[in-house]
Order: C-alpha cells, then sequence, then structure tokens
C-alpha cells in the first residue's frame, strides 16, 4: 500500500471529542498513565500536564511515590493509583535498560487489560505483550533499536532515508500502529498511512515526546469505545494528536525559542483552532 494521506485540520476534527450536557468526568475518558522514573521524574509531569490540556476527564497516575507528589503539585486533578481507565499510555521517562520491577508489572498489567494503549520509550520493548489496541511512538533511534531486538538487520541512516518504508513494515510485521517521529513524522497501519505536515524544527527539545504521548492519550481514552468497536482507527488519533502537537509548538514560537512546558500551555488554543 503505498496511498499516502496527507493530514490537516479537517482530517483531525472528527477525532477531538467535544463534551455534551450529559457527560461527566468518566464518560468523557478515562486514561491510565505509566510514566516517569527517578532519573526522567518531569516525563511524568509533562505526559500528564499534556493530556489534562487535550479533553480528557480523568488521569490516574501510577508512578514511583517520589514522582507522585511531583505530579501532584503540578496538577492537583489528578488522581494517583490504579482504578478504571479507557485508554492506557505507559514508557514515557522510563529507562529501557534499567526498569523496575513494579514498572514492568504496571506495564505488562496496561498491555494485557485489552484496553487501547500506547508504548513509549520504555514500554517499547513489551510490545509482545499488548493484546489490544496499540499504538507505538518511536523515533527513529528507538525503532532502529526495537528492530535489531526483533533479528532485523536495518541502520538508522537506513531507517532516516526511507521512513515510510519502516514504519510500514514495522506495522505490518507486528500488527500494531507506528506513529514513526521525526521533522515530518509518518504513521503507518496495516490499512491507513498517514504524512504530517513538517513540523517546526524548534520542536528538537527535551520533552517534547512526552508531551506528544499525553496528547495520544488523552484522544484514545476519549475515543476509546469507538477504537474498540473499530470505528476509529488508530492511525487516524495518532495523526490528529502529532497535528496539534505541532500546532501548539507553532503557537508557542510567537514567544521566541519554545520549551516542552511552553507546548503544554498551547495544547488548548491549539485544538480550539482545529474545532472551530
Amino acid at each position: 500500500m503505498n496511498d499516502w494521506k496527507l493530514w490537516n485540520a479537517d482530517a483531525a476534527r472528527p477525532f477531538i471529542a467535544i463534551p455534551t450536557p450529559s457527560d461527566d468526568k468518566y464518560s468523557r475518558g478515562v486514561l491510565g498513565v505509566i510514566a516517569g522514573s527517578r532519573q526522567y521524574p518531569g516525563a511524568a509531569i509533562l505526559t500528564t500536564s499534556a493530556a489534562l490540556r487535550s479533553g480528557i476527564g480523568l488521569i490516574r497516575y501510577v508512578g514511583p511515590r517520589r514522582v507522585n507528589s511531583l505530579v501532584i503539585s503540578m496538577n492537583p486533578e489528578i488522581v494517583l493509583g490504579v482504578g478504571r481507565v479507557t485508554a492506557w499510555v505507559a514508557g514515557s521517562g522510563i529507562p529501557t535498560e534499567r526498569i523496575s520491577s513494579k514498572h514492568r508489572h504496571q506495564i505488562l498489567r496496561a498491555c494485557r487489560s485489552g484496553l487501547p494503549i500506547c508504548l513509549d520509550a520504555g514500554a517499547l520493548k513489551y510490545l509482545d505483550h499488548a493484546s489490544s489496541p496499540t499504538l507505538i511512538t518511536p523515533h527513529h533511534k528507538e525503532l532502529q533499536a526495537l528492530l535489531s531486538r526483533k533479528g532485523f538487520s536495518v541502520t538508522l541512516e537506513e531507517i532516516s532515508d526511507n521512513p515510510k518504508f519502516w514504519a510500514s513494515k514495522t506495522a505490518s510485521d507486528f500488527g500494531v500502529t507506528v506513529l514513526l517521529k521525526g521533522n515530518v513524522s509518518v504513521v503507518a497501519s496495516l490499512d491507513t498511512q498517514i504524512e504530517l505536515p513538517s513540523a517546526p524544527s524548534w520542536l528538537a527539545t527535551a520533552g517534547t515526546g512526552d508531551v506528544l504521548t499525553g496528547i495520544i492519550g488523552a484522544l484514545l481514552a476519549t475515543n476509546s469505545e469507538l477504537i474498540l468497536r473499530h470505528q476509529i482507527n488508530l492511525a487516524s488519533i495518532a495523526a490528529t494528536a502529532s497535528l496539534i502537537h505541532s500546532n501548539a509548538a507553532e503557537l508557542a514560537l510567537t514567544n521566541g525559542p519554545l520549551t516542552s512546558s511552553d507546548v503544554v500551555r498551547k495544547i488548548s488554543p491549539a485544538i480550539l483552532d482545529i474545532i472551530k
């Protein structure tokens, strides 16, 4: 399949859930977040902060005790601990090689929940355990490492030279949806291929991937029922989140060079620009 669709606001609009007068915090989607570690506590803050600003009803954060206090101090709306959720994101700020036994247990539990899940960073190694609609979000180096662990002989240069091919091959070989992140991100699943507009180069800064994961999580949670009924595909969710992320960065750039926190603050207006 070589029919790549270019994504824009008109394509994205149907995948942004707008609350109705009868909605409550549970019906608007509940996201479980497994992110952050002692080495990278900020990833948990960025992921949850981005999800909160992307139209979610409730977030349940599961992470190290020290990170719990940081997350709550930044966003007191977040609920700590395991509970009923409608989607999961896992991996942001979790080291790939030195993952704790607690994180491993939490990620495996989420992978086997049957709910839509996004695996990022340190959770990519648990791809084989996911038994539900699964989206993975590697950048080029992470995809090269993932494919090498699976026995594929591919260099970073080969992936960078042909990201569409490698995203599509990964999606086909593993039966997942792949958002391959880059200046021009691409999304591939078994039946859908999407190319995103070029993103601002200023996004090449620490933490912006965690912000994207949070946006993705909110869209997964708010569209969970439709995803499970196969009425919405994960490729469209991934592409919509990427567009929101890129547009938020464009808005943040009006004040000069950006940080990840700047992007978080512009998510809400970026969404309003799409749905208006």
